[in-house]
Parts: structure tokens; sequence; C-alpha cells
């Protein structure tokens, strides 16, 4: 049997491609070129002699390669990828003993409407342990960032990863007062005509509320084409609702301090949508008796309480 040591980047390159099924997205995950994970990828192929992808021209503009595992592939993918888990969770062992540094990641969206007003607070009661913040609007790999816990937005299915539900989440209008007043929101029928702020964040297979849906949810008819200004920023999309820019389907949790100082009103109070998406509070199985992750879960999930 073959020493597996030479081949690790090559393996990782590979499994990662297979995740993605491209090499312009495993690139992003593996900072580096679209090219040296094909490189790498390719040096595996002629290293076993057989192909590990099905390759056919699609992608953007037709210029990417579209890929298809082999069944080799698809066979031996799985204990790949359990090698990889197992270096992973070995790795943070190794780092355990650090227990005074916390890495925590959350949206950017959800650290500047959320979580950052109330991070004083865990800081003034664990003094002692040093936090990082590491914001990012795609779910970031918790093993090759070294990250601990995080909040998530979604349906609590996650792989590798333990979840904590930690709050619910309702959908309503919001808009700024004086946007409010010079259309006459107050009627929901003048809703129809006014302009709309659509968030993009995630996108309707994933139980993503939008404009349609709640149209569809209040009984009124839906435009033909849905005209307005379109962001994939939860934050930037309330900040746009703000600056008078039109209506935004805000998120609860979200809103709830331009809400509280007057700087969006809420819509149609009458119409709550709960949501199919909520949050929660995620970490690897291997960080779960790290005394810093226990301290910020347990810290998290009482101030949704109060």
């Amino acid at each position: 049997m073959k020493n597996i040591t030479p081949y690790l980047k090559a393996l990782k390159a590979f499994e990662t491609t297979a995740r993605h099924q491209s090499f312009s997205l495993a690139s992003d995950e593996l900072f580096v070129t679209p090219a040296a994970v094909g490189q790498l990828v390719k040096s595996l192929e002629d290293t076993l002699g057989v192909p590990l992808f099905h390759r056919r021209l699609g992608g953007i503009k037709g210029r990417e390669a579209r890929l298809s595992l082999t069944d080799n592939a698809k066979n031996a993918l799985p204990d790949i990828q359990a090698g990889f888990a197992r270096l992973e969770q070995g790795f943070a062992k190794l780092m355990l003993a650090d227990d005074k540094q916390l890495t925590i990641t959350v949206s950017p969206a959800l650290a500047s409407k959320w979580l950052l007003p109330r991070l004083e607070g865990f800081q003034h009661q664990y003094p002692e342990i040093d936090v990082r913040l590491h914001t990012d609007s795609r779910h970031s790999d918790f093993g090759v960032l070294d990250i601990d816990v995080g909040i998530r937005y979604g349906m609590g299915d996650w792989a590798g990863l333990m979840a904590t539900k930690l709050m619910d989440e309702k959908i309503f209008p919001v808009c700024s007062p004086d946007f409010a007043k010079r259309f006459s929101l107050f009627d929901i029928e003048h809703l129809l005509g006014a302009t709309l702020i659509h968030d993009t964040t995630l996108d309707d297979a994933q139980g993503f509320m939008s404009w349609a849906k709640w149209f569809e949810f209040v009984g009124l008819p839906k435009p033909t084409i849905f005209h307005g200004l379109k962001i994939n920023n939860s934050s930037a999309v309330l900040q746009a609702a703000i600056d008078g820019q039109g209506v935004a389907l805000a998120r609860s949790v979200m809103a709830q301090q331009d809400l509280q100082s007057g700087r969006l009103i809420r819509l149609y109070p009458e119409y709550d949508y709960p949501s199919k998406l909520c949050y929660f509070v995620v970490y690897p199985e291997y960080k779960a008796d790290k005394m810093a992750v226990i301290s910020f879960k347990n810290w998290v999930l009482d101030i949704v309480k109060t």
C-alpha cells in the first residue's frame, strides 16, 4: 500500500472539489487558484491511473468544466472525508489546551445588527476569554479556520455540527416613517405601487422569505414583475429602508434595534409571518467540552430569554 502522506494536498483538493463539484468553488475554500486545484486533482488521477471526475463544458459562459464523480470516486469519497474529519478533530484536540481563546463565526449582518451590540456583556462576564469574531456571509469551515462556535440561520441540519436552537424569527414589512407617510402605506393596498427592497441573502429553496411568498400570505395579487432594489446582505437591506429607498421585508431579530429607535416602523402588524428558518448555536462535537464554548453557549441562550 502506498504511503498517502505525499498525496494529502491532492486528496484535500479532490475532497473539496467533490463537495462543491467545481474547481472555482474549491479554490475559494482552499485559498488557491482554480488552476492549482485542477492540477492537484490531475496529479492524483495520474498517480492512480484512473479518472476521478467526468468533465464537460458548462458553468459560467461555458468556460468552466462541469464535474461529476466517477463511480470509483463516489465509493472512495466517504472514507476520505471521514479521514479528514478525524485529522481536524485531532488537530482541534491539540488546541484545546488553550481554552482562553474563542473564535465565533456569524454572518456580517447578524454581527452588526444583533451580536456586536451585546458582545460586551459576554466579555464583561468572561474577561479571561480572548474573543475573535469571524464574519462571513458563507458558511465557514470550522476545521480549516479553527472556529469554535457560531450562530447560523437555517433549519438546524449542518453536517458535522451540533446545533442548539437559539431563537425563532418573524417576517414583516418595514420602512422609514417618512416613506410610509409619503406613499400612504398605512393602507395595505398601497403596497402594490410601492418600491420594494429584496433580500437575496438566501434563495427561496432554502426556506427564505420572499416578497412573492409574503404577497401570497396576505392575499394580495402578486405583481407580474417585482421591481426594486436587490441586496444580498440583510443589514444593508434594512439600511436601504432606513434611508427611504423603499419597503423591506424585515427579519425581526435583525430589525429589533431599528424599530425600537424609530428609524424603521413596522407595517401591517396584523400580519405575523413566522419564519421557517431559525437561529442556532452551532459547534463541532469535538469542541463541546471546551469551557469557552460552553460559556458562550450558555451566555447567548440566557440573553435571548431576557
